[in-house]
């Protein structure tokens, strides 16, 4: 049976108080503490995890992504344990989409729990790039709750129902696979339909220490991006999404932002997130009416960061670069040009905004061509061919 119905008009924020507050009161809540603002881990999260061993859409799977918190620590490793591809989302979606996690040759039981631990998140992770034709056949998220029809909440940043949503968009996931969530019981509760956005995951099974759960749900899950309900602050803090934004807008798609939308957004509030981008993003071309802003000076810095971009198509005009890393915001202090070798050479004067130009650009095409991008062997390259990108 489900949890007791919360009193009407509980919104989603409410309920996620209600279990947070009755994990820790009860003693269920388990490392890390407090719970609360997490996915919360929980007392007996392995036992509910190993429940995966009993789904035959588990067995039969061969790649499988699972979000990296504590609660679903277990089902990393049976997923390493069983040989499957175990993919994890980055951080926040900062760096990219997912990695996926590559144990040394030979890894015993002991080593596959350490890859299945946050920390080997990180130490045994390889970028998976958007043109890496990643299949996913098992989704397992996380939930601060979720009904028995497969209504789920979230810790309330979205970043599952944008994952979700982006692998929609890669072509990752299918109308048909299968989203898991491993849960306490208690977080297993009523939840009004009304609370629920046309961008919210659902999910099919749930998994709790002492019950498996099918859903049966009809409600649809997210079918791409809903860039009408995407900020310009979101675009901002996750660099991939600018890529797909860019691959999806060559593509015909309407890809209008929410603070773009007349209908959706308040002009007296929607340059705030743009303000914030820039700030999250500085460079001289944030003042494109006088490109003599820039202070000269800082053009022979030793803390320039140059980004590579190579494969370049002979067809390619650099005025067409510069407007793709103008549209993904990635627009560096100087360009050097060298389109008879195919290549070009980006100019940052901070390090994390080249490698935010590394991340939105990594599995861009131009002209047909994917192109090859890294950080340049030598930060700064004096030859001719450098380019006022304000132009």
């Amino acid at each position: 049976m489900a949890a007791a119905l919360p009193p009407a008009g509980r919104s989603k924020g409410d309920i996620r108080e209600e279990v947070w507050e009755h994990l820790e009161a009860s003693g269920l809540a388990d490392f890390p503490r407090p719970v609360r603002g997490r996915i919360p881990n929980f007392k007996g999260s392995s036992h509910a995890a190993s429940r995966l061993l009993g789904l035959q859409q588990f067995r039969a799977a061969r790649a499988v992504k699972i979000n990296p918190d504590a609660p679903q620590r277990n089902a990393r490793f049976l997923t390493l344990e069983a040989r499957k591809t175990l993919l994890v989302p980055t951080p926040r979606l900062r760096t990219g989409l997912f990695n996926r996690i590559v144990p040394p040759p030979g890894a015993s039981k002991e080593v596959l729990r350490r890859c299945a631990t946050s920390q080997g998140v990180r130490d045994f992770s390889v970028p998976v790039g958007l043109d890496s034709k990643a299949q996913v056949d098992l989704v397992v998220v996380g939930s601060v709750a979720v009904s028995e029809k497969g209504w789920r909440i979230g810790k309330g940043e979205g970043y599952a129902d944008m994952e979700y949503a982006m692998m929609v968009s890669m072509g990752a996931v299918q109308e048909d696979t299968p989203v898991v969530t491993i849960v306490h019981d208690c977080q297993v509760l009523d939840i009004a339909e009304e609370l629920l956005g046309d961008h919210d995951l659902t999910v099919d099974y749930i998994l709790t220490p002492t019950r498996t759960i099918q859903t049966h749900c009809k409600r649809p899950k997210p079918r791409g991006i809903m860039w009408h309900k995407v900020s310009s602050e979101m675009l901002g803090k996750i660099p991939i999404l600018k890529t797909l934004r860019w691959r999806e807008k060559q593509a015909g798609k309407d890809v209008t932002l929410q603070d773009e939308h007349p209908a959706l957004a308040d002009t007296s509030r929607a340059a705030i997130p743009d303000r914030k981008v820039m700030a999250a993003n500085p460079q001289p071309w944030s003042d494109p009416v006088n490109p003599k802003s820039v202070n000269p000076e800082s053009e022979g810095s030793d803390t320039t960061t140059t980004v590579y971009v190579g494969n370049l198509p002979g067809s390619l005009r650099v005025s067409q670069l510069k407007s793709a890393l103008r549209e993904l915001q990635v627009l560096p202090a100087a360009l050097k040009w060298q389109g008879a070798q195919h290549r070009a050479f980006l100019d940052y004067r901070e390090q994390g905004a080249a490698h935010r130009a590394l991340s939105s650009l990594q599995g861009l095409s131009l002209g047909g061509n994917a192109l090859r991008v890294e950080l340049a062997k030598s930060h700064r390259d004096k030859g001719q061919g450098e380019i006022n990108t304000h132009k």
